[in-house]
């Protein structure tokens, strides 16, 4: 017996990294799975490939499992809503939809191209938006189904050279909690996760210094995958049904459950305020609640558990 004992997921960026792993345990745990990958590379914009989703397909039903592939970009919504029709089709119904997809095409902001831009923010946020969309008015329906979106510390901390990565991963913060609280009276549920894991899109980033090199270590020898999966896996299961609209991070063995903005200090001034009160009494009352600018290695210098 499985967590997804009769349950049908769909896995986009299923072909590699955490969506294969995620495949892999869903269809372990009892799931039936739809392997969506575009087989493209890491910066997108190229063909594609069907083979990796179906290599993990094929490795599923290798297994005992059941799964079907496909191979499709989750950029266009009609081939995100082909994916949700296919599901359908093959396997009669959908439950839930893992969604870890996505490029990286890192810069720094002031020599950032637009295209560059357009291409993260299209894959992720966007995509995203397919996903959510292609299935909401099923789910609303069948009054029940659960999305696992992938956000990341860059957006929630910051990390340097990634502005394009940062703004989609932080919008995708948002539409989640919208569709958590859009979806409770129809028993829908959103979440976000932001993965530490060794994949192929970490291992493209440049190691330009010995403090970036020491990171890139840890991640490759203490975070997996496999391990991110699990928690993809679980938000998934019916025994989850409270868990909606929370961030949650994985690094390692350690699960992580992150802040949602909220008020820190308020400061009323009776007469109003102007530029110069502002700048006088203001902001150096709320300084000392500031938060910082280190990045995401700031806030978790600690070795992986």
């Amino acid at each position: 017996m499985g967590v997804l004992d009769g349950k049908v997921v769909l896995v986009t960026g299923g072909g590699n990294g955490i969506g294969k792993e995620t495949a892999l345990l869903a269809a372990r745990e009892g799931a039936k799975v739809l392997v969506n990958d575009l087989g493209g590379g890491l910066k997108g914009g190229d063909e594609g490939d069907a083979g990796p989703a179906e290599a993990v397909a094929a490795e599923i039903r290798a297994a005992g499992g059941e799964a079907a592939s496909n191979s499709e970009s989750v950029t266009e919504y009609s081939a995100v809503a082909n994916m949700v029709t296919q599901a359908l089709d093959t396997f009669g119904r959908l439950d839930s939809i893992i969604n870890p997809a996505g490029i990286l095409r890192d810069g720094m902001f002031h020599k950032m191209s637009e295209a560059d831009w357009k291409a993260v923010i299209d894959v992720h946020l966007h995509g995203s938006y397919n996903v959510g969309r292609a299935a909401v008015e099923y789910f609303r329906e069948s009054e029940r189904g659960s999305y696992v979106f992938f956000t990341s510390t860059s957006g929630l901390i910051g990390n340097i050279g990634q502005a394009n990565y940062a703004a989609a991963k932080l919008g995708i913060v948002g539409l989640s909690r919208i569709l958590a609280m859009e979806g409770a009276a129809k028993n829908i549920r959103s979440n976000v996760i932001a993965p530490f894991a060794w994949t192929r899109m970490i291992a493209s980033i440049p190691v330009k210094d010995e403090a970036s090199a020491q990171r890139v270590e840890r991640m490759k020898n203490g975070m997996r995958a496999d391990q991110v999966a699990q928690l993809a896996v679980a938000l998934c299961s019916d025994q989850s049904s409270n868990v909606s609209g929370q961030i949650f991070g994985v690094r390692g063995n350690e699960v992580i459950l992150f802040d949602q903005p909220r008020p820190v200090k308020s400061l009323a001034r009776m007469e109003g305020w102007n530029p110069e009160s502002l700048i006088s009494q203001a902001f150096p009352a709320m300084s000392p609640d500031f938060t910082d600018l280190g990045a995401t290695a700031s806030v978790f210098p600690y070795e992986p558990i």
